[in-house]
């Protein structure tokens, strides 16, 4: 079906299967000027004969040879890709909802990790993405705007491909196993007011933490004068996830360069919180809390990191072969390593960047920084004309490492207090210090000091109609609440099980769900269960037997509406079974 103009469609659910499996042929094609296509909150359900998302097929949804389109109050769910848009200028997308298309049936186990569940996004200039799924894939659309879409319970979710000067605000792309928002040689697009949380895959808490390249925002090939500013990004493989690209690792030249990451919250993935490498930009006030790096910025050159706040993570700024970046007011606390510089001994053999760019690490300026409770707070190794000023440090093992190949480096005017010498005293009131710990004070410091790194200028502007993307004070929060089974992350919506710690006398379980009460209706294989009802969150106890094959718990729940983890809604007061099964004689 081809539609020429401005349609308004009767809500309703439309259960339609495309015939094409290849993404050639959509289900409904949109061509023309000056449309605007209103559907009034219906739904179109495919791939209606399947039952499980890694096997969706078909495109909804293809706009093509057009400009100044509108499609809002849209619902699909079960495609391949929900919407396709190739050349259009100026396309909008209003309050719709992707949820439940395509993702990918996961390999890894909470024992094990699947290497076969990785990601790659290194190329896209043949759409290698398509073969990933997402819920919207906008290709050459320049100005578009998207605002109030949502995607949950899929793989990716906004797509951009060659794609400039676009406007995306307000969406909600949360639990989802691969990326919330992702740009592919895309520039001067805004990405403001978010909600990205939960884009994740390949994390298994306490066993084992890789994010296989899952990412709340991708930012690849030769992608620059974005900004990222104001969303909520956390628990993601990487929050923030740049690489300059192929074409940059063959040259030297170029990269994602110039991108403005501005009061993000990157907090609790369990690789990056940032990654920013082979390119130049500023990272500037955002929060990387719970990570295993707050920020990696290998190969970083002429980039700003400032305003930090980088708490409890195992690094807190690293960068490998960097130059020419400079790290001020920063609030480093709680970390095991605070700023780390180094330079490899050697580079992979074929490695064309190396070759045609200098990557010595040299010319860095750590300046104005509170490292706080860092057990080390620098550790500095081969690296040349390092400028380490004005910073205050307390409460550390070793306050400054570094390695036989001696660094260049000048270190003065630095406050050291270790708690002994601290009392009752306010050892950071004083003139050269940081700004986060007394701001009236400081406030001239870090005026001069980004004017003099042209930092200040074209801070984003948070828009009027803007939604509040933090995260609810009862959402429970941090790595021990990111939870991925064999389709994706939890999303709390549902009663859940999940197994936290076994140790020769029990088994612990963390019970999780919606508003309710739920109860132990049966099992085998445990000789004693405590408690055996309760609400949730909940903590569960139990003693194997010793000689069990098989050992499973099998639940009721009754409270609140439930939706399942293929987007089916249960309505409050339905009861529904959830259980824990695990079988140790593979034999069987």
């Amino acid at each position: 079906m081809v539609i020429t103009e401005s349609t308004t469609f009767q809500p309703g659910l439309y259960n339609l299967n495309t015939q094409d499996t290849t993404l050639t042929q959509a289900l409904l094609t949109v061509q023309g000027q000056n449309i605007t296509l209103d559907f009034s909150g219906a739904k179109i359900q495919g791939s209606n004969e399947i039952d499980r998302p890694n096997e969706f097929y078909g495109l909804c949804i293809k706009v093509e040879e057009g400009s100044n389109i509108i499609i809002k109050n849209l619902k699909v769910s079960g495609f391949k890709v929900g919407l396709m848009a190739v050349g259009v200028d100026s396309l909008q997308i209003i309050d719709c909802d992707f949820s439940y298309n395509y993702r990918q049936h996961l390999g890894s186990t909470r024992e094990k990790e699947d290497v076969k569940d990785w990601l790659s996004y290194h190329q896209n200039d043949s759409d290698e993405w398509l073969r990933y799924g997402m819920a919207i894939y906008l290709k050459g659309c320049n100005f578009a705007l998207v605002k109030g879409l949502t995607v949950t319970g899929g793989q990716n979710g906004l797509m951009l491909s060659q794609s400039n000067d676009g406007l995306f605000y307000n969406n909600t792309l949360h639990f989802n196993s691969g990326v919330g928002i992702g740009l592919y040689r895309s520039s001067r697009n805004r990405i403001l007011h978010n909600k990205l949380d939960w884009n994740v895959r390949g994390y298994s808490h306490g066993i084992y933490a890789r994010g296989q390249d899952s990412a709340a925002l991708l930012c690849y090939e030769q992608s620059n004068d974005n900004t990222f500013a104001y969303n909520s990004a956390t628990h993601s493989g990487d929050g923030f996830f740049l690489w300059a690209g192929h074409s940059t690792m063959e040259t030297g030249e170029g990269g994602c360069n110039d991108n403005l990451i501005y009061d993000n919250d990157f907090s609790y993935a369990p690789t990056n919180g940032v990654e920013v490498t082979f390119s130049r930009n500023r990272v500037i006030s955002n929060r990387l809390i719970g990570c295993r790096y707050g920020i990696w910025g290998g190969y970083s050159f002429g980039s700003t990191f400032a305003g930090n706040t980088i708490k409890d993570n195992d690094f807190g700024l690293a960068i490998e072969h960097g130059q020419d970046n400079v790290i001020v007011f920063n609030n480093f606390s709680d970390n095991e390593v605070g700023v780390q510089l180094f330079e490899r001994n050697s580079l992979p053999a074929g490695w064309n960047y190396a070759k045609n760019k200098d990557s010595r690490s040299r010319n860095v300026r750590i300046q104005y920084n509170a490292l706080l409770n860092v057990n080390t707070p620098l550790e500095i190794a081969a690296s040349d004309s390092i400028t380490i000023s004005n910073n205050a440090f307390n409460a550390f093992d070793e306050l400054l490492k570094v390695s036989d190949k001696n660094p260049g480096f000048i270190f003065e005017e630095n406050e050291i207090f270790q708690p002994d010498q601290l009392g009752d005293a306010q050892p950071y009131k004083k003139d050269n210090n940081i700004m986060r710990i007394f701001p009236a004070e400081q406030a001239a410091y870090w005026q001069e000091i980004t004017e003099q790194l042209n930092i200040i200028q074209n801070f984003p502007v948070s828009l009027p109609d803007a939604m509040d993307v933090e995260l609810p004070e009862t959402q429970l929060q941090g790595r021990g609440y990111m939870l991925v089974d064999e389709w994706g992350p939890y999303d709390f919506r549902r009663p859940s099980i999940w197994l936290r710690e076994i140790t020769e006398e029990s088994y612990t379980f963390l019970l999780l769900g919606p508003t309710g009460n739920w109860k132990v209706v049966g099992g085998a294989g445990f000789s004693a269960i405590n408690p055996k009802t309760a609400s949730f969150p909940a903590t569960l106890r139990a003693i194997p037997e010793p000689d069990a094959d098989t050992l499973r718990l099998s639940f009721e729940f009754i409270g609140e509406q439930v939706i399942t983890q293929f987007g089916d809604t249960l309505s409050r007061g339905t009861i529904v079974p959830f259980e824990f099964v695990q079988i140790l004689n593979t034999d069987l």
